[in-house]
């Protein structure tokens, strides 16, 4: 990892939050800044403190299903406590929203879309300066696709002042029953079978759900309690429904793990209190970066094609 410079030097867990240079070092010092983090969580020196740098990812990413792991990675690190964030521009012409004087942007990753060469894949810029001889139709009726990445500003609604924003809940918000309805309407959609059995007829000893393959079919089945309970067993059992079967080699402790940290993301983004999952992660002290920002990118996915099935019951 190259070294970084001014204050994201110091150790991520106790620096509160990083920023970025200008111009050009900026992209370079935002890829660091992930390699950064992910290398101490892998080290897992303190497992506590890499605990509660992963819970504030992954509360952000409750907020935040429609970004990236990488972004939502890089808004945790720039500003933890963010819920909504926007372009400058967005927040005044949409939202009649105006960014308050003095406040620092927070920056992620946007896509560059372009015109893409069928043969090369570059757009019509790279295209004209590299080898490729492709000319059987003009760059404008080329198909456009994305052909990169660049840094762009944003900012978090609680550094802007002026309209009220419309709440954007749903049926199941804060609502253990409307989640358990929910999610018990969304099996048809996810493709899993449920069972909620009472307990005098549970037959799987001291677990409340458990989550079985059959002829590549995920199976659940969940002690009944409490719906508040019922609620986050069903999350944690439709995880490993979703991205674990015989063919995963994840070891169980980081597929226990997945699951609680999917339960946890879609518990917060629907207002219910996730104490139950408190132990969805130590450090994967085994794991390389690659591995462990591979995981973030299976727990984002799989909690926002929960939330998407869930929001559309």
């Amino acid at each position: 990892m190259l070294p970084m410079g001014g204050s994201m030097a110091k150790s991520l867990s106790t620096s509160g939050s990083v920023t970025f240079g200008d111009g050009d070092a900026r992209a370079d010092q935002m890829h660091q800044a992930i390699d950064q983090w992910l290398a101490e969580l892998v080290d897992g020196v303190d497992e506590a403190r890499a605990s509660a740098q992963f819970q504030r990812w992954l509360d952000v990413q409750s907020h935040f299903r429609d970004y990236s792991h990488r972004n939502t990675l890089l808004i945790t690190l720039q500003y933890p406590d963010a819920t909504r964030v926007a372009g400058y521009r967005t927040w005044q012409e949409e939202f009649d929203r105006h960014v308050t004087e003095g406040e620092s942007a927070i920056w992620i990753w946007a896509p560059i879309i372009t015109n893409q060469c069928p043969e090369c894949g570059d757009g019509p810029t790279y295209h004209e300066t590299n080898d490729c001889a492709y000319d059987d139709t003009p760059p404008n009726e080329w198909e456009t696709d994305v052909v990169g990445f660049k840094p762009v500003p944003v900012f978090d609604v609680s550094q802007t002042d002026g309209e009220s924003l419309p709440e954007l809940k749903t049926a199941a918000q804060g609502d253990a029953d409307g989640l358990v309805t929910a999610l018990l309407e969304a099996v048809t959609d996810l493709e899993i079978a449920v069972e909620i059995l009472e307990s005098e007829a549970w037959p799987h000893g001291d677990a409340d759900g458990v989550c079985r393959h059959v002829d590549g079919d995920p199976h659940v089945q969940v002690r009944d309690d409490d719906t508040a309970a019922v609620a986050g067993t069903l999350l944690h059992e439709y995880a490993h429904a979703l991205q674990h079967d015989s063919t995963d080699a994840a070891g169980r402790e980081a597929r226990e793990r997945e699951a609680e940290a999917v339960a946890y993301v879609v518990g917060r983004h629907f207002d219910l209190e996730m104490d139950g999952s408190a132990r969805y992660l130590a450090a994967w002290s085994d794991d390389e970066s690659e591995q462990l920002l591979t995981r973030c990118e299976r727990i984002r996915d799989v909690s926002t094609t929960l939330i998407d099935a869930i929001d559309t019951q």
